[in-house]
């Protein structure tokens, strides 16, 4: 049987579902420099201050988008924001008919697979 990532389209997932898609890499905490007119995202070396640098988790979660603005709200209904994300993220990948990466947590059954195989925002923004 394939897994529901392989099966459902993103609108179709449950929050549970959905959520678990995220791979956990921070990137979409880190304070991004969107260059509108060439489609380019970069980080200027900051980060959200709900992000714990060491758990890689928001710290405040079901209230994110209430205390900062500007934290990405990524939904099935807007699929314009998920070019927004890096190329890696797993939101991006399935709305452009991609395969999850195999190091995602999904596959390897370890929440920080992620980090072992190509590392995180977090290290980048705070020198670990």
């Amino acid at each position: 049987m394939k897994p529901y990532w392989e099966t459902k389209k993103l609108h179709e997932m449950n929050t549970f579902e959905w959520e678990a898609l995220c791979d956990g890499c921070a990137k979409c905490c880190a304070h991004n420099l969107a260059d509108k007119e060439s489609d380019c995202n970069g980080h200027d070396g900051g980060a959200c201050h709900l992000l714990d640098l060491k758990t890689r988790r928001c710290t405040d979660y079901a209230n994110r988008h209430e205390r900062v603005l500007e934290c990405p709200q990524l939904s099935a209904d807007h699929p314009e924001y998920f070019k927004l994300m890096p190329e890696t993220c797993s939101y991006r990948l399935l709305h452009e008919g991609k395969p999850i990466p195999d190091w995602h947590p999904l596959l390897t059954g370890d929440t920080g697979s992620i980090h072992k195989h190509i590392g995180s925002v977090c290290e980048k923004v705070s020198g670990i």
